[in-house]
């Protein structure tokens, strides 16, 4: 009998990106990162491309891609995010996927996933046909391949969901053991009852269909994946390894029997840190002591297809014991982290999102048949529009799709209802419903792709639907006293959040006055906005701006013209007012009488002229953009910072002299004194790592001066620039391998950095050590025993670079110590 392993990893965020801005604001409890997919990807979905192998003395001895050796899916709009947020990551994932099928006999370790990670048995069928299409098309075009498999958000499945699944060419899923009902040997009637988990996870099913389809079906070992997910099966990954290796049975008769495990892909990183690690060491132990045969779901299907039947328990996932009660109604199932709360809101929201949906539907048919004889084919192929928003292909797809939107505003209408249609859809992420209270971050998105969706139709058709939803939330009780109910919760979280093309501009206008680019910032959301004309009035450190800009909506081509008044009174104080253009000449005159009082010094009155002519559309630093506040607050401090460098700094030369005989007679220095030096030390160190390249002799000095009085060290910013240095040197020598004075002053960096006693961040400069070790090494080596001197002076170095990086050769074997 063969024994095959398959580990499957469901790698996915929930889409975090403001409805408005097509981008994810600053998360703060994501700190010290700029969102939670940032950090997740730092934790978790990049070490699983370059995942260490550590030896006897917890020093790297190997390096591998993971997702190359697993099954594993990522959600579309996480891929989204990552092809443009972390672009190294993202192809390192591509590549596993374009390198597994040479393991795998062609078969690919990567399989689709339903688009936003709806509950499937809780949506009408067109949606469901919607998220899979998506999710099928999202997928070929980043692997550029069809999907052999599909996973389905929480495992959650009913039959309708699987004809969908078969309809579109989909080869298998993957379900808990409990979801399996009754099976059968092929060809025979007699059933075999399996409810509670019963089933044998170790071989595949297949699934009849009412339609005469069929579809394959594994069901994963749920009381390993528990462990995994939630034990300490990951402190060690020779346990780990031991423990999958152990579940084989006897053959009974079977060719081969499929050891196989499904989780939440975050387990590797995120959730258990070195989890990563310990599943490459585990890997590399099945594959090297020969336990098993490492394998995904689709060679083994080729290899053994289904010789049983199975019939599923319908309305069942894997994160729910009561079916999909976790996504509609307060069933008790909840993160645990709010004792004694009660998720009552689930339904009300989920009343209130379906009968938007409903009432969506005659707005989108009826507006989109002007255009269009099949609207929901329209918005089933609308994906090729979200995988490429170029101007180019945006043309092309609405000639082809929408061939009476004829105009430039029928072909902003068009896109926007099919934009109304895609937030329809997201507003049913699954993790709206997962945790335990209504104004949490996961439900706050969801409840805001609703109002973009409800702003869409009011916009499109005149149709206001907020009314009825926003009552209906009332019946959702908060755990928050500051709530009460989901209606404050949407006026206070989701509301606010609500902007149009007006509201946008005053970002841009902003920049006026704080980009460098005079006005021309880089898109940094989804419009292209400029100024156009503007004129700059300036009284000590105060500026008037006016001006015209113009601004479209790179997601509908939605274009406005707009005339901006602003006025900066310093630091983050501003008003600045926004209108349509309206072609008469009392811009003009507003240009010039508020110039006239500003230049005399009158800001309350310039306040009050830009108020009467732009409201109700004024704004002030408190109104822009959480990303766009921070940025702002960064140059103002930035200033406060050099202002403050230059004092201490005064301090710190005036009196160095006495500085050191204070410390020549081990005196204590005044605090003062003490602040500026450990501040001036502190920034002198950091800019030597920021150069390039960093003057060795100078940072030895300053780390000698600091130890001598045992400062205290601003460790996150040191730690941050130190990192970066170590990772640059290392890259310009990986670049020019042959350049001793690069790798000796790399080495010497690292040595410097060690007198500090941070912590680095070294991961990216071990993985192009690892690399040009294999590339090198050797070469090197057999040059250095002909007696070249520059090889063997090469090899002192590049071991002592390795050293300091706790990299050995990659000819060394794997030791036991495989989870840290």
């Amino acid at each position: 009998m063969e024994k095959f392993i398959c580990i499957h990893g469901h790698f996915y965020q929930p889409p975090r990106e403001n409805p408005w801005l097509e981008a994810i604001e600053t998360q703060d409890l994501a700190y010290p990162y700029h969102d939670w997919n940032e950090r997740i990807t730092a934790e978790c979905y990049e070490p699983n491309t370059a995942a260490r192998i550590l030896g006897p003395k917890d020093r790297i001895v190997e390096i591998v891609n993971n997702y190359s050796n697993i099954s594993f899916n990522f959600g579309p709009t996480l891929l989204s995010w990552m092809e443009n947020k972390a672009p190294e990551v993202y192809q390192a994932v591509l590549d596993a996927d374009r390198i597994s099928q040479d393991k795998f006999s062609g078969h690919g370790s990567a399989i689709a996933q339903v688009y936003n990670h709806i509950i499937m048995p809780l949506a009408n069928r067109r949606d469901q046909e919607t998220q899979v299409i998506w999710g099928i098309q999202d997928f070929a075009r980043r692997f550029r391949r069809q999907p052999e498999g599909m996973w389905l958000a929480e495992t959650a499945v009913d039959v309708d969901t699987l004809e969908v699944l078969a309809g579109q060419g989909i080869a298998f899923t993957i379900l808990a053991a409990h979801q399996a009902k009754r099976i059968r040997k092929q060809g025979e009637s007699k059933w075999t009852d399996v409810n509670g988990g019963q089933v044998d996870p170790r071989r595949p099913y297949q699934c009849l269909l009412p339609s005469g389809k069929s579809i394959t079906l594994f069901f994963y070992d749920n009381p390993v994946a528990h462990e995994v997910a939630f034990g300490p099966l990951l402190k060690n990954g020779e346990q780990f390894a031991r423990r999958l290796a152990g579940l084989f049975g006897e053959d009974g008769g079977n060719p081969a029997q499929l050891v196989h495990i499904a989780t939440d892909g975050e387990t590797y990183g995120h959730h258990h840190r070195y989890g990563d690690m310990a599943l490459a060491y585990c890997l590399d132990f099945i594959a090297s002591h020969q336990s098993a045969r490492i394998t995904v779901y689709g060679e083994y299907l080729e290899k053994y297809p289904p010789a049983d039947e199975v019939e599923i328990v319908e309305n069942t996932s894997w994160s729910c014991f009561h079916g999909l009660e976790r996504w509609r109604s307060d069933c008790g199932c909840n993160s645990g982290l709010r004792p004694g709360s009660t998720q009552a809101w689930r339904a009300p929201l989920r009343e209130a999102l379906d009968a938007l949906r409903d009432d969506l539907v005659p707005v989108y048919e009826k507006q989109m048949l002007g255009f269009a004889e099949d609207p929901w084919q329209v918005r089933n192929d609308y994906i090729n529009v979200i995988l490429d928003r170029s101007e180019g292909n945006v043309r092309s797809f609405l000639r082809s799709y929408c061939p009476r939107a004829v105009s430039d505003d029928d072909q902003v209408k068009a896109l926007k209802l099919l934009e109304l249609q895609r937030h329809a859809l997201l507003m049913y992420t699954s993790c709206g419903w997962f945790f335990d209270e209504i104004s949490g971050i996961e439900t706050v998105q969801v409840m805001q792709y609703a109002a973009r969706a409800m702003q869409l139709a009011q916009e499109i058709a005149g149709v206001d639907l907020r009314k009825y939803f926003v009552d209906h939330l009332a019946a959702a009780p908060s755990n928050e006293k500051a709530y009460g109910d989901g209606r404050q919760v949407w006026l206070s979280c989701v509301e606010p959040a609500v902007t149009d093309l007006l509201k946008i501009s005053a970002q841009y206008a902003v920049d006026t006055v704080f980009s460098p680019e005079n006005g021309r910032e880089p898109n940094q959301f989804c419009y292209d906005a400029a100024a156009e004309t503007f004129s700059v009035e300036e009284l000590g450190g105060q500026k008037l701006v006016t001006g015209r800009m113009r601004v479209c909506s790179l997601i509908t081509r939605e274009t406005s013209r707009v005339l901006f008044g602003l006025l900066h009174l310093g630091e983050h104080n501003l008003v600045v007012g926004i209108r349509r253009e309206t072609g008469d000449n009392s811009f003009a005159q507003l240009h010039d009488k508020a110039s006239e009082t500003f230049l005399h010094g009158d800001m309350p009155e310039t306040i009050r002229l830009l108020d009467d002519y732009f409201s109700p559309n004024t704004y002030t630093f408190n109104h822009l953009f959480k990303d766009k506040q921070r940025t702002i607050l960064k140059l103002i401090m930035q200033s406060a910072m050099d202002e403050a460098e230059s004092y201490f700094r005064r301090i710190y030369e005036h009196h160095y002299p006495l500085i050191q005989v204070m410390n020549k007679l081990k005196l204590p220095l005044p605090k003062i004194l003490s602040t500026a030096v450990e501040f001036i030390l502190n920034t002198d160190i950091t800019r030597q790592l920021e150069s390039d390249p960093p003057q060795v002799e100078e940072l030895l000095k300053l780390v000698a001066e600091m130890n001598n009085w045992k400062f205290k060290r601003d460790k996150t910013m040191l730690q941050y620039v130190a990192s970066q240095a170590v990772t640059r040197l290392v890259t310009q020598f990986s670049r020019q391998p042959g350049d001793l004075e690069l790798l000796n002053r790399a080495e010497k960096v690292l040595a410097a950095l060690r007198l500090l006693q941070l912590d680095l961040d070294i991961w990216k400069a071990q993985n192009v050590y690892h690399a040009l070790d294999k590339e090198l090494y050797l070469g090197m080596q057999e040059r250095a025993e002909g007696h070249d001197q520059i090889a063997r002076k090469w090899l002192e170095l590049f071991a002592s670079l390795g050293n300091a990086l706790r990299v050995d050769h990659a000819t060394e074997e794997p030791g036991q110590n495989h989870h840290k």
